[in-house]
């Protein structure tokens, strides 16, 4: 078995950004996370096997990269063994697409080769299921870890795919050569070190979770305009929006314009499916009063449609409480709404 650990200097976001990235509500005290990803001879979790598995852990004050490599298949159960010794103590992993691939497949690989799972009592990350509810207000159309880096216009890859690892591991294991393993372990490393550049990408989930500051609330030509302070600086500039909202943002800011309409603006509720909506006065009432009508006038409501209509009134212009119970009720709508 090869076995490579180096030290890690950048790349990586310090332990208690992590932490507070990960879990705004702050409901965490012990956090020691470990990064993952493995490589495969396919993807049948039966008829192929482990061959490498690459894990960074925050050690003594900085991030530690290791790589456990089989040179045979017979060494399998000890990059499985070494994998458990190196989560001992740890809380989390965190992985991309992992629920679905990587943690299965390695369940399943421990107990062919009756080893004891390490995964009871880890909670998982999976970065994949944190992030892909960006994809509409990134405009991404997909969201595999390579269209993540792309977007960021991180560095472009020296190594080959995943698949092409497979091919070249095939013939190291006839051929032992030398520079196979540099691939090989250089792939998994790329890898590595993008799942550490993707966390500055969870800062703009604060805009979903209503973690900001509303910095400023104006009224202008029919539009309400806002600043929303950030907590976390944000990777990369972006806009969107329709014909209702327009939303820019960067660094540490974000500015959002929403529409009104003969100066009223729409408030929407979560419990759509206790609504239905009134297509000729374009509201939304609740079942317990629909229930007394004619049926011809009205539809169930949907996330889109579960609004009613309140006056932008002087009122409302004054008062700070009101208007940022306003944007955090009313923004995740808005974001929901988009397409790419």
């Amino acid at each position: 078995m090869i076995v490579k650990k180096i030290a890690i200097f950048q790349g990586f976001s310090d332990i208690h950004t992590l932490k507070e990235m990960i879990f705004p509500e702050g409901k965490i005290e012990d956090f020691c996370p470990v990064f993952y990803d493995i490589e495969t001879t396919g993807l049948s979790r039966y008829s192929t096997f482990l061959y490498l598995i690459g894990a960074v852990k925050y050690e003594a004050g900085e991030w530690h990269l290791c790589q456990w490599m089989a040179e045979k298949e017979e060494e399998e159960p000890l990059l499985l063994t070494s994998f458990s010794d190196f989560l001992k103590g740890c809380s989390h992993t965190i992985q991309y697409n992992g629920d679905r691939f990587d943690q299965p497949y390695l369940e399943a690989r421990y107990k062919v080769r009756n080893l004891s799972s390490p995964f009871p009592g880890l909670s998982s990350i999976d970065l994949y299921k944190k992030l892909k509810p960006l994809s509409f207000l990134l405009k991404l159309a997909r969201t595999k870890q390579k269209d993540l880096e792309e977007f960021l216009e991180l560095e472009n890859r020296a190594y080959c795919d995943g698949k092409e690892c497979i091919r070249i591991y095939r013939s190291y294991l006839h051929k032992k050569e030398t520079d196979a393993v540099q691939i090989l372990m250089g792939h998994n490393e790329e890898d590595l070190m993008g799942l550490g550049r993707l966390i500055p990408m969870l800062g703009y989930l604060c805009l979903y979770q209503g973690n900001y500051r509303l910095k400023s609330f104006s009224w202008e030509e029919g539009r309400i305009l806002t600043i929303l302070s950030l907590p976390y600086s944000l990777p990369k500039v972006i806009s969107n929006g329709n014909e209702e909202f327009y939303l820019t943002a960067q660094n540490k800011e974000a500015r959002l314009s929403i529409s009104a309409k003969n100066g009223r603006l729409r408030l929407y509720y979560e419990n759509y499916k206790d609504y239905s909506y009134l297509p000729s006065e374009d509201t939304a009432i609740s079942k317990s009063l629909s229930r007394f009508m004619d049926k011809k006038l009205y539809v169930p409501a949907t996330p889109d449609t579960c609004y009613t209509w309140f006056s932008c009134s002087e009122e409302f212009l004054s008062d700070s409480s009101r208007q940022e119970q306003y944007i955090r009720r009313v923004l995740p709508h808005l974001l929901s709404a988009l397409k790419i």
